[in-house]
């Protein structure tokens, strides 16, 4: 359903430790790194598809989140969960709900929430059970 995602940036050397540090924790692969454009992309090992996108906007303005739009990441553990954040947060993350169950959600959901270095509004979650 979806192709790729794409996060707009301010300072590509810090969005790229951060971003690199989370998606190793879940396992995602690095598909290409063009530092000069910059943009760089990772995906999971076993599909082409959907890719996780960071770069700098394509119109050359500044980057700056929108207001209700949020990037969910899977995660395949709760222990996963809690490492991503641990790793976000370390990475210069702000909290925007720590990990723990959302049962309004659905019994299983263990989420959290947090902004990147320029805001960006970010979830990881797994949705299975303990």
């Amino acid at each position: 359903m979806i192709s790729h995602v794409y996060i707009g940036i301010t300072d590509f050397s810090r969005a790229l430790a951060f971003y690199a540090a989370l998606t190793e924790e879940l396992g995602l692969v690095l598909k290409f790194l063009e530092p000069e454009v910059p943009w760089a992309a990772w995906m999971r090992a076993d599909v082409a598809r959907p890719l996780l996108v960071i770069g700098h906007p394509y119109n050359g303005r500044t980057a700056d989140p929108g207001n209700g739009q949020m990037v969910a990441l899977l995660a395949g553990s709760r222990d996963a969960v809690d490492r991503c954040y641990g790793i976000a947060i370390g990475h210069g993350a702000v909290c925007d709900g720590p990990p723990g169950l959302r049962p309004h959600y659905h019994p299983n959901y263990y989420g959290a929430y947090f902004r990147d270095p320029d805001g960006n509004k970010l979830c990881v979650v797994c949705h299975a059970p303990a």
